[in-house]
């Protein structure tokens, strides 16, 4: 209240009219009702005049919250300066910058759904469209025996992928709303590199690759080795993709009082140096990414590597190779 000095001067003005009134009313004792009364009516009257500017006041500010709320811009209340009405409106302008903020953010989410969205789409429709033509093929009685084992054996690898894909859709939209509680057990490094890459050795075989793995039994962190292990065979297998037969994938493992390191590297084509910085984005696709690649791997991977307490980093030279750093700390 002090600090309203509209109210302070209607005080002020309350306490003259009645002194001066009373002066009036004893130097003029014959007509000190009308005085009294005379005074008492200014009183009202000024008493009028400041709760119909306090109601303006107000009018103004519900007519400002009201186009905010149709617009959704700044809300800016600076005219209100002192008193009551100053703080109302640090309050409500407090509410509005979070409710901007808010409204901001639904609608890069609903951006990046529709993107989402748009890429899902496109991933699935290729495999469906071919999985389709070959359908109709297979359908054809005079189709040698020959194309179709193929057919067969085409639809089946679609099929995998769509399965894959689907698969990693969901575990990131587990990890995304929060519904995943990682696990604090002792996670074995060696038994985790071998969960991640035992389902590749047989690809990496036939191709005529080679996993050279350089880890001491006894490295260990506190984590979720199923999730670690989904992690880590993304990275695994995206280095694998990228090689040719012959070459050597390495995966070197160190251990401090801060953190378990792991350093997986490659000797493939490489990275453009202009793609490095989005690698770990949600269905970006380099200059060499395979063909079958979604983008989904490397993102799915520095998100659960993130949610252990850890950070991965990315080297890459055009033609050479890439090394991924992945830093779990204790």
């Amino acid at each position: 209240m002090i600090r309203n000095k509209r109210f302070v001067a209607m005080v002020l003005c309350f306490i003259g009219v009645f002194i001066l009134s009373t002066g009036l009313s004893l130097y003029f004792s014959g007509a000190a009702v009308w005085i009294m009364a005379a005074g008492m009516a200014v009183i009202i009257l000024i008493f009028s005049l400041f709760t119909w500017n306090r109601y303006q006041s107000l009018k103004k500010m519900a007519a400002q919250l009201h186009q905010f709320q149709r617009s959704m811009n700044h809300l800016s209340l600076e005219e209100y300066s002192e008193g009551e009405l100053s703080y109302l409106s640090s309050e409500i302008g407090k509410m509005a910058t979070k409710l901007t903020e808010q409204a901001h953010m639904l609608e890069a989410d609903k951006k990046y759904l529709a993107d989402a969205i748009s890429n899902i789409s496109h991933q699935l429709k290729t495999p469906l469209t071919s999985m389709s033509m070959m359908a109709d093929f297979l359908s054809s009685s005079t189709l040698p025996e020959e194309k179709r084992k193929e057919f067969t054996g085409n639809i089946r690898r679609q099929l995998d992928r769509i399965q894959w894909l689907v698969s990693a859709l969901l575990k990131m939209a587990r990890l995304d709303a929060g519904s995943v509680t990682m696990k604090k057990d002792k996670v074995n490094v060696a038994a985790l590199i071998r969960k991640a890459s035992e389902h590749l050795l047989i690809p990496m075989e036939l191709q005529g690759q080679e996993l050279v793995v350089d880890c001491q039994p006894s490295v260990e962190f506190t984590g979720d080795m199923d999730w670690m292990a989904e992690g880590l065979s993304n990275i695994l297998k995206n280095c694998m993709e990228h090689m040719e037969g012959g070459k050597k994938l390495y995966v070197r493992v160190s251990d401090n009082p801060l953190y378990v390191r792991i350093d997986i590297e490659d000797e493939g084509c490489g990275i453009a140096k202009e793609d490095l910085p989005y690698i770990f984005q949600r269905f970006y696709k380099g200059k060499n990414a395979s063909p079958d690649s979604v983008g989904i791997g490397l993102a799915m991977a520095a998100q659960i590597i993130h949610q252990h307490n850890g950070d991965i980093h990315v080297e890459s030279v055009l033609g050479e190779g890439t090394k991924f750093q992945v830093k779990i700390y204790k």
